[in-house]
């Protein structure tokens, strides 16, 4: 790559490395199990500080007791308490979903609202949880910079933005709205499974030949396939 890159070579070459990223993980979805637009809501801000799959272990129990926002914000405190306890800060959780659930009901009739504005009012819900929601519920364009896509985002040259919605702005210009949401799976997706934190697995990376931090992990090839996950982590 130049070392001076023009904007359209920023562009084709961004877009040219979410294709090999869509070929690489053609299943790439939300990890966080869902049946409707209230479960991801709480579900997603549930995942912040643990993992998707502790998440997706406690949903059933979660939403059989607590099906909607009118019963979740009715739940017995000690009781909410119990079923996120395996999440770890289960007490500031519950808060959360208590809170959460009672805004629901009071701004719109616990129903979850289908825009950006509304979402980010709502207590404990922030630009990235309201992106997860208005892309994977309900089919509207966002872009979700979690700590995998920023720092993604940031090795691959898309942008040099450390602040998220800076970031969010920065790379969506790149790509069109309607690839936004699967663009947020693409990358989360690849910093889960290869391009980790501490030592990204370079030499099994399928973009590495576009990529301007090549070589900050193995470029062997043997030692970086040992890095690969099949799978988020647990």
């Amino acid at each position: 790559m130049p070392d001076q890159e023009t904007p359209t070579a920023l562009v084709r070459r961004a877009r040219k490395v979410d294709r090999v990223l869509a070929e690489t993980y053609p299943d790439a979805r939300c990890e966080l199990d869902f049946d409707n637009p209230f479960e991801l809501l709480v579900v997603t801000v549930l995942s912040a500080q643990t993992t998707d799959r502790r998440v997706n272990a406690v949903r059933p129990t979660l939403f059989a007791a607590y099906p909607d926002a009118k019963a979740m914000a009715a739940a017995d405190r000690e009781v909410l308490e119990g079923i996120l306890g395996p999440l770890g800060f289960f007490r500031a959780k519950t808060e959360s979903l208590l809170k959460l659930s009672a805004a629901l009901l009071e701004r719109h009739n616990g129903e979850v609202p289908p825009r950006l504005d509304d979402l980010v009012q709502l207590p404990g819900v922030g630009r990235k949880t309201a992106n997860v929601v208005l892309g994977n519920a309900f089919g509207i364009p966002g872009i979700t910079v979690d700590t995998h896509f920023g720092r993604l985002s940031r090795r691959l040259g898309f942008t040099e933005e450390t602040d998220p919605v800076k970031a969010e702005h920065a790379v969506g210009a790149l790509f069109p709205k309607r690839d936004w949401v699967m663009l947020s799976h693409h990358l989360i997706w690849h910093g889960r499974r290869c391009c980790h934190a501490k030592k990204p697995a370079c030499g099994a990376c399928p973009v590495a030949r576009w990529c301007p931090s090549y070589g900050e992990g193995p470029t062997d090839p043997e030692v970086a396939v040992g890095l690969l996950r099949t799978e988020g982590p647990a």
